[in-house]
C-alpha cells in the first residue's frame, strides 16, 4: 500500500468523525432553538439603566421636534395640514415609549424562547416582498397587513441579532473552528442578505451584513478569515453594483451629482447646500430655507441635513455625540449582563443603531452613495420608531440584571432577587 492510500485510509475516519460531529451539535441546536429550556444563570435584578434610558429619550424628543421642524411646510403643500407628520409621530413615540417601558419589565428569557418564531415569520415576510409588496419612490420594500404598512428588512434586523446570539451562545467554546464560527453563521447571514437584495434593497442588505460580521467578529471567530469573507462580500457587491443599472445610475449620481440635478444628484446636492449654509451655529431652530421644497421629503432620510442649516456644526456635534454616549452605555450594558445570549443581543441591537446612525451621516454628507437608510430615532416613520424603541426596551430589560456567584445564591434567602433564568 502506498502512502497516499495509507495517509487517506488513516484520515477517513477522522473526517467522517468530524462530520458527525458536526452533525450531531446541529441537531442539538436544532431541538434547543426550536424547543429551548431555561438555563441555569444566577443572576440579581436591579433598576434600568437610567442614563440609557434618558438618552433614548432625549433622541427622541429631538426627532419629534426636527420632524415638526423639517416637515411643516412639506406637509402644508402636499397635504394641506402642516401638523400631518409630527401628530403622526407624536402618537407613535407615545407608542413606541410605553411599549419600551413595557419590553423593560419582561425578562429577555421570553425573548429568547420566541427567538425562533420570530426569525421565521421574518423571513417569510421578508421573501414574500418581490410577490406581495407595495412600492414608494420606486422601491418595493413594503408589506401592507391591515392599516400597517413597514418593511419587513426592519424586523429582519432585530430577528438577525435575536438568532446570531442564540447560536454564537451556544457554540461559545467552539467558535475558533471554521465550520462552527464562520461557516454556519455566514451562511445564514448569507442567506438573508441575498434574500434582501432581491427586492432590490442595498442600503437593508448592506446593514445585514454589517451587524452579522460585527456579532460573528467579537464571538470570537477567525478574524483572519473573516477579513477573506468581508473581501469577497465586497467583491460581490462591487459586481452587483456595477451590473445593476438602478445601483450603477445610483453611483453615477453620486460622484457626478453636477449632471444629474434634474433627478437623483437633486437630492445630495442641495443636502450639501443645507449643511455649509448652517455654519457653526446655524440659522435657528425653524428657519431652514431647504425645507422649502428644495430638499426633497427633508423629514426622512435627509433630516440631519435641516438639522445642521438650522442648528449648525455645534448642534449637528451634539447629536453625534448623543449616539455616540448610547452606544458607550450599551456596551456596559453588555459587559455587566448575566449570560453570553443577553450579552450579544444588546452588543446587536446598539450596533445596529449606531451602524445606521453613521451610514445615514455618510449618506447625507455624500460621503457614500445614495440609499435609504433613516437616521434612528430622529426620521420620520412610525413603525421603524416603534421597533426601534422596542428594541431598546429590551436592552432595558437586560440592563436589570448582573452575574452573581454560586455562593452568592447560597447565601441567600431573598428569592426576589436571586433568580435562574426564564424562571
Amino acid at each position: 500500500m502506498s502512502n497516499k492510500e495509507k495517509t487517506i485510509h488513516i484520515n477517513s475516519p477522522s473526517i467522517q468523525g468530524k462530520k458527525n460531529e458536526i452533525l450531531s451539535d446541529l441537531k442539538s441546536f436544532w431541538h434547543e432553538f426550536t424547543h429551548p429550556k431555561p438555563n441555569v444563570v444566577f443572576r440579581t435584578k436591579g433598576g434600568i439603566d437610567r442614563t440609557f434610558l434618558l438618552l433614548v429619550v432625549l433622541l427622541v424628543l429631538i426627532g419629534t421636534i426636527m420632524i415638526f421642524s423639517s416637515s411643516y411646510v412639506y406637509a402644508e403643500k402636499k397635504l394641506g395640514n402642516s401638523m400631518y407628520y409630527v401628530y403622526r409621530q407624536l402618537l407613535f413615540a407615545g407608542i413606541g415609549l410605553l411599549a419600551m417601558f413595557g419590553f423593560s419589565r419582561i425578562d429577555y428569557a421570553i425573548i429568547k424562547k420566541l427567538t425562533f418564531p420570530l426569525f421565521m415569520v421574518s423571513y417569510l415576510l421578508l421573501a414574500a416582498v418581490p410577490v406581495l409588496g407595495r412600492s414608494h419612490m420606486g422601491a418595493t420594500r413594503w408589506i401592507k397587513i391591515g392599516p400597517i404598512e413597514f418593511q419587513p428588512s426592519e424586523t429582519m434586523k432585530f430577528a438577525l441579532v435575536l438568532v446570531l446570539a442564540f447560536y454564537l451562545s451556544y457554540f461559545s467554546t467552539k467558535l475558533h473552528k471554521f465550520t462552527y464560527g464562520i461557516l454556519i453563521p455566514g451562511a445564514l447571514v448569507g442567506i438573508v442578505c441575498v434574500t434582501t437584495l432581491v427586492e432590490h434593497h442595498m442600503s437593508g442588505t448592506i446593514i445585514l451584513f454589517l451587524l452579522g460580521l460585527f456579532l460573528i467578529c467579537i464571538a470570537g471567530a477567525n478574524l483572519k478569515t473573516i477579513a477573506i469573507g468581508g473581501g469577497v462580500f465586497a467583491a460581490g457587491a462591487t459586481v452587483v453594483i456595477l451590473f445593476t443599472d438602478y445601483m450603477k445610475s445610483r453611483l453615477d449620481a453620486w460622484l457626478h451629482a453636477e449632471k444629474y440635478l434634474t433627478g437623483k444628484g437633486w437630492q445630495p446636492y442641495q443636502s450639501l447646500l443645507a449643511i455649509g449654509a448652517g455654519g457653526l451655529f446655524g440659522v435657528g431652530l425653524g428657519n431652514s430655507l431647504e425645507k422649502y421644497l428644495w430638499l426633497p421629503e427633508p423629514h426622512n432620510d435627509f433630516i440631519f441635513a435641516i438639522l445642521c442649516e438650522e442648528l449648525g456644526l455645534f448642534g449637528a456635534l451634539g447629536l453625534m455625540t448623543l449616539f455616540v454616549l448610547l452606544a458607550w452605555r450599551g456596551i456596559k450594558i453588555a459587559r455587566n449582563a448575566p449570560d453570553l445570549f443577553s450579552s450579544y443581543l444588546v452588543l446587536g441591537l446598539v450596533a445596529k443603531v449606531f451602524l445606521q446612525f453613521v451610514l445615514n451621516i455618510a449618506v447625507v454628507t455624500s460621503s457614500i452613495p445614495t440609499t435609504g437608510i433613516s437616521l434612528p430615532f430622529i426620521s420620520y416613520g412610525g413603525t421603524a420608531l416603534l421597533v426601534q424603541l422596542g428594541e431598546m426596551g429590551i436592552v432595558l430589560s437586560i440592563s436589570r440584571y448582573r452575574s452573581t456567584d454560586i455562593s452568592v445564591v447560597q447565601q441567600s434567602d431573598n428569592k426576589s432577587i436571586i433568580n435562574s433564568e426564564g424562571e
